[in-house]
């Protein structure tokens, strides 16, 4: 369900935006606007949704308009034309007071320059949200330990932002932004600061909190890697137009403009695509119930040489090959005296490039399962090298 609804939005910044607005719905591009009305146009004609509970990434270039994009979905700037709605509620339309609600109790904000209060101490920063709500002190701080602790700042709740590192900082603004547990999270290349090390930390960290937390989340970057190891969805903007949305599979294996082509051409998919993308459906056979001569039927019906093992719930139990299974049904044997239990399994999320390690030590295929052992797909040695190879020669 979305949350967030973006219907034909325009920024134009100029003294006579209405001018520009005229002109780009006679189709003048971005340049020819400002060549002749000299206005710049940030944010060109963009439609798009958000879903509840999702991590949703705009990116794109320095000057591809996504940071003023972000900023009109809080109204910190205004639209020149269209509209924004936050659960069904205007945004564009709201008065002064509904707005400070709205960025009061729904929505919270994450700046790259870290934006901390170098006079306040940790504690007092992570606070400051709740003060302005008018919460207790008791409260506040309890609230504020809570949301330090689990962007792994305990201990520092008394120091000053001057003895922190920028990691640490910017670890700060995202506690700020937590505490007043917003419905929605706005992240403005919150992590481009960083150095290479700490960036990668904190988008590690900020996978897991929103594994538990289930935010909707807006994380505007220029750094693709970034958007593909976050996001749920990106949008990829250009001249401040939206120029594709998609999953980071989407994007990656099926672009739609030569833009995005050219953006996406040099990543290696073995580090953005994972199990879940490339396994196929499993063959299986369930012990007690079958025995050798429903696993060999399956095997010769499918031309597959193991069949999987699972129980009445779908745990994975084991692997059962074709020669073994003729052994048994020939020697009234059941599933359970010949399957193999020591197989190679994986999580959905595994990463292709950990899973060549894997795949060169054997010619069984990996089982996908979930944390309960549930059987999920399969995956061999071949498809994963198709799926690399579907737009070209894999990369890395």
């Amino acid at each position: 369900m979305s949350i967030i609804e973006v219907h034909n939005l325009y920024k134009i910044f100029g003294k006579h935006p209405e001018k520009a607005l005229e002109m780009a719905a006679q189709g003048f591009t971005k340049k020819q606007i400002m060549e002749k009305a000299g206005h710049t146009v940030a944010v060109d004609d963009v439609t798009l949704s958000i879903n509840e509970g999702e991590t949703f990434v705009i990116m794109g270039l320095s000057g591809s308009g996504k940071s003023t994009l972000i900023r009109c979905l809080n109204r910190l700037i205004d639209p020149t034309s269209g509209r924004v709605t936050i659960e069904g509620d205007d945004v564009t339309n709201m008065d002064f007071p509904a707005l400070q609600r709205l960025r009061r109790n729904k929505i919270s904000m994450v700046f790259q320059s870290f934006a901390v209060f170098p006079h306040k101490t940790v504690l007092e920063n992570a606070a400051y949200g709740l003060k302005i709500r008018g919460v207790t002190l008791k409260e506040r701080n309890r609230k504020a330990y809570e949301t330090l602790e689990m962007v792994g700042l305990k201990g520092w709740e008394n120091s000053y932002p001057i003895h922190l590192s920028g990691g640490m900082k910017q670890r700060v603004g995202l506690a700020r932004a937590l505490a007043t547990e917003p419905d929605i999270l706005l992240m403005d290349e919150a992590f481009s600061a960083l150095d290479p090390l700490i960036r990668k930390e904190m988008q590690n960290e900020l996978i897991q909190l929103q594994s538990k937390m289930h935010r909707t989340m807006v994380f505007i970057t220029h750094d693709l890697d970034e958007a593909l190891k976050i996001g749920d969805r990106i949008a990829l903007m250009k001249d401040g137009a939206v120029v594709q949305i998609g999953t980071p599979e989407e994007i990656l294996m099926s672009p739609k403009t030569q833009y995005v082509e050219k953006f996406v051409e040099d990543v290696d998919r073995s580090r953005v695509l994972t199990a879940e993308m490339v396994m196929k459906t499993p063959f299986m056979v369930t012990y007690p119930k079958d025995g050798p001569r429903v696993a060999l039927r399956n095997m010769q019906e499918n031309g597959i040489s193991s069949v999987f093992v699972v129980d009445s719930e779908l745990r994975l139990l084991g692997l059962v090959m074709a020669e073994d299974a003729l052994g048994a049904a020939n020697n009234n044997m059941d599933l359970g005296e010949i399957m193999k239990r020591e197989i190679g399994k994986v999580l959905p999320g595994t990463l292709l490039k950990d899973l060549f390690v894997q795949l060169s030590r054997t010619n069984l295929p990996l089982a996908v399962v979930d944390e309960k052992d549930k059987l999920l797909g399969a995956i061999v040695r071949g498809s994963v090298m198709a799926k690399l190879a579907e737009r070209g020669v894999a990369n890395g």
